[in-house]
Order: C-alpha cells, then sequence, then structure tokens
C-alpha cells in the first residue's frame, strides 16, 4: 500500500498527476479558446453535471452612461441555459435594445424585479462599469466582467473593489494570442462607421458648426478629416469617410498598420507617422479630427495637445474615441449621449465613451457573441483561477483579483500596492 497523505495534502501535486493523466499542459490560444469544443459531440450521460448549478450568471440593467446595451441577449442565453448554467437578468435589461423581457424569459432566463437578487449571482456581467452603490450590493469572492473606463474610475471605487474580493476581467483588456482584442475590435468596427456619420450630422448648422457637406458637391472641396490612428476603428472611419466623399488624412507611427490599412482600403492613402510638427500644421485646416489610439494596459497617450486645439478652425470638430481609455486629446471631458458635445477654444467635442450604444442592438449582439464563450469556458474550467492560469489574454483583462490590485497602470496611477496576478495564481495551485 502506498502513502498518498503528503500527496493529498499538496494541491499542487495534484495539479500536475492530473496534467500528466492529460498528457501535459495543452496551452491554447485565444482564438482556439473561444471555438475549441462549442460544437463537439458531447458523451450521453444520465444526468447533467451538477458542478455547472453552482454557477449563476447575473445581468443588471444597466444605469450609467446612458447606456442603451446589454450584455447577454436572448439567443445567448439559451446557449448557456442548455448548457446547465442558471443566467438570471434584471428585468427591462434588455429594451433599449429591444429585447424584452418575454425573449429572455423564453430563453430560459430567470426575470428579476429586484436588482438584489440579480447581484447576489456568481458572475456579473456588465457593459458598463458598476456604479459605487451597485458595488455595495454584490457579493465576496464574485467575478466581474465590464469595462474599465479609465476616467471614472477613481481610487474609493477601486477600495470597494477590492473589499469585497472581487476579480475584475476589464473586457477591453481581454487579448489574444496574436495581440489584438476581440471585444474592442467588434466595438471598434461599430465606432469607426458610428463616428464618420456623426461628424457628418454635427457639421451642419444648427450644431452650431461650420455648416459643411462632410463630402463636398461639384465645384465644393470636401470636408478635411484627419484621422489619428490605423487601426481597426481608423480603418472604418476611412471607408465611410471615403464611401461618403471626404477628404482624409491618417497619422499612426505604426507602418505596418498603415500598410495593412492601404491594403485593405485597397487605394493609395494620405497617411504619416505622428510627426508634432506636420499634425498641427493639418489640424489648423482640419474640419473633422478623429482620435482613435488604443493602449494595450492603460492610459492611452496624448497626441493633441490643447495649443494643437487653440488653433484650430472654429466650429471644428474633435471626437475622441478613446476616451473610454482616458483619450488622445488634452482637452477631453467625458460626454454621454444625451449630451453629447461641448465645446472649447472654439471647437466642438465628442467625447462619448459609449459610441456603439447608439446602435444598440447591433452592438449587443456583437459582444454577446464573444463573452458567452467566455462564460461557458469559467464553467469548464471549474473556478475562474484555473481559467486565469491557462490563458494568458483572460490574465491581462485581470485587475483585481480576491482583494489585490493586478494591474500595474492603477496602481501607478492611484499609489496603490501592485501585485503580480501569475505571483498570486502560483500561490493557489
Amino acid at each position: 500500500m502506498y502513502d498518498h497523505s503528503g500527496i493529498l495534502g499538496n494541491k499542487k501535486a495534484l495539479y500536475y498527476i492530473y496534467l500528466s493523466i492529460m498528457g501535459g499542459p495543452t496551452k491554447l490560444t485565444y482564438a482556439d479558446f473561444f471555438t475549441k469544443g462549442q460544437f463537439e459531440t458531447l458523451p450521453e450521460t444520465l444526468a447533467m453535471p451538477e458542478r455547472r448549478h453552482q454557477f449563476v450568471i447575473g445581468i443588471p440593467k444597466e444605469t450609467r452612461l446612458v447606456e442603451n446595451r446589454v450584455a447577454i441577449v436572448p439567443n445567448s442565453v439559451q446557449s448557456l441555459t442548455a448548457a446547465g448554467i442558471q443566467v438570471k437578468i434584471e428585468s427591462g435589461a434588455g429594451e433599449k435594445s429591444n429585447f424584452s423581457d418575454h425573449d429572455y424569459s423564453e430563453a430560459g432566463a430567470e426575470i428579476c424585479h429586484d436588482k438584489k437578487d440579480v447581484f447576489q449571482s456568481n458572475i456579473i456581467v456588465k457593459i458598463a462599469p458598476p456604479s459605487v452603490e451597485e458595488i455595495e450590493l454584490m457579493q465576496v469572492d464574485q467575478v466581474l466582467i465590464s469595462p474599465l473606463h479609465l476616467p471614472i474610475i477613481d481610487a474609493p471605487y477601486l477600495e470597494k473593489l477590492l473589499s469585497k474580493r472581487i476579480t475584475s476581467l476589464a473586457m477591453e483588456y481581454l487579448q489574444s494570442a496574436d495581440g489584438t482584442f476581440p471585444i474592442v475590435r467588434i466595438m471598434s468596427e461599430i465606432a469607426g462607421m458610428s463616428v464618420m456619420l456623426t461628424a457628418g450630422e454635427l457639421l451642419k448648422s444648427h450644431n452650431g458648426s461650420r455648416g459643411i457637406l462632410l463630402g463636398g458637391v461639384s465645384g465644393v472641396p470636401p470636408a478635411k478629416v484627419v484621422i489619428l490612428g490605423a487601426g481597426v476603428v481608423g480603418e472604418y472611419a476611412v471607408k465611410t469617410a471615403l464611401g461618403l466623399g471626404a477628404s482624409v488624412r491618417i497619422f499612426d507611427n505604426d507602418i505596418s498598420k498603415i500598410i495593412r490599412l492601404q491594403t485593405n482600403v485597397g487605394r493609395p492613402l494620405h497617411t504619416s507617422a505622428i510627426n508634432p510638427v506636420y499634425l498641427a500644421h493639418q489640424l489648423t485646416s482640419a474640419d473633422v479630427v478623429i482620435g482613435a489610439i488604443h493602449s494595450k494596459d492603460g492610459r492611452a497617450p496624448i497626441i493633441i495637445t490643447e495649443e494643437m486645439v487653440t488653433k484650430m478652425k472654429e466650429g471644428s470638430i474633435l471626437i475622441d474615441v478613446s476616451i473610454d481609455q482616458g483619450g488622445c486629446f488634452e482637452t477631453s471631458e467625458v460626454t454621454t449621449l444625451e449630451k453629447p458635445t461641448f465645446v472649447k477654444h472654439g471647437v466642438i467635442h465628442y467625447c462619448v465613451p459609449n459610441i456603439p450604444s447608439q446602435v444598440s442592438r447591433t452592438a449587443s449582439n456583437a459582444i454577446s457573441n464573444i463573452t458567452t464563450p467566455l462564460l461557458m469556458k469559467i464553467v469548464d474550467s471549474h473556478s475562474m483561477e484555473n481559467l486565469l492560469m491557462m490563458h494568458d489574454g483572460i490574465r491581462n483583462g485581470c485587475y483585481t483579483y480576491k482583494g489585490c490590485l493586478t494591474n500595474e497602470y492603477l496602481s501607478r496611477r492611484f499609489s496603490k500596492k501592485y501585485t503580480n496576478l501569475s505571483l498570486l495564481l502560483t500561490s493557489v495551485i
């Protein structure tokens, strides 16, 4: 007989025994993680595994930033409940995206008329960051999946998350193996198209602007559009602007992105590296400026200074798509869809952090397509710790973990102790 007492007392030994039985630690890419096993035939069982029933997903009604989107749509609820996962949704949560309580009920969700009932769930999924009041309703050791929105985060907000030992995942920092950000990408596609349509509306005279048609007409030159960033937002903004007939300038320090953008658009474009002197020159004659600079782990860099803004034409438009990461214009301040603009130095600023919320149904479906497989994998992994241990891209989005601040940028910004998440996970295995 072997003495197993030493092994049974060592969680790490059990973990490695498990890996050896399973054929070693297979490390999936982020793309594989979101697709692997979703459509594979499962073995026939007599009963649903009991472990799935301990996971309850809560979807509260959004109350901040005039948010119209919902984190999970009815079709996705049907997939989750079919897998044995309980879903609670606050009454009216999907109304602004044209999903009724009846739609969710038919899909298998439990409709809650009291917000407190939703916040009893193991996992809370939101489109906007929770308010301080909502954090008060949360339970110890819950999992929160929501955007971070750096401009509205402060030290007391973080303290409340840490005091509740919440494991928080920021949607915009969930990263794939190739370095891209899936949720940011899909929202960027929507934002890139939306901002040009918004710019065209803001250029009209009744908005206090210059009364310019974005595409111009025969004999009259079109509006001049300057776009900062040749990423996904930039690409879709360029395609929309060119389709409307605008004159476009693109700035980015990553030349490979500029090459990719020109290839995808299929025509030569007016492009440049971000040279402050040349950029300032272009801004003086610009009618619309789109800021679409994304940071991988912290605040977006400021590209346009206040001095540059003072030299722009009166009635010109600044649209800061990077505002959810602090903004790339020095003069930016967070606005909402109810009051989306303000004027500073004669320039109209549009700094709405949830631009895709204008097309809430499309955006909700897009987000739900990404969050649903993630929720399935949390359940399949048995715990959040296992999921974080095996996937670098998910760890990149975790900023608080069981009372510890695990995002280095937030640690520097609020002068709080930073703890490496990988070290924390190693200690719990």
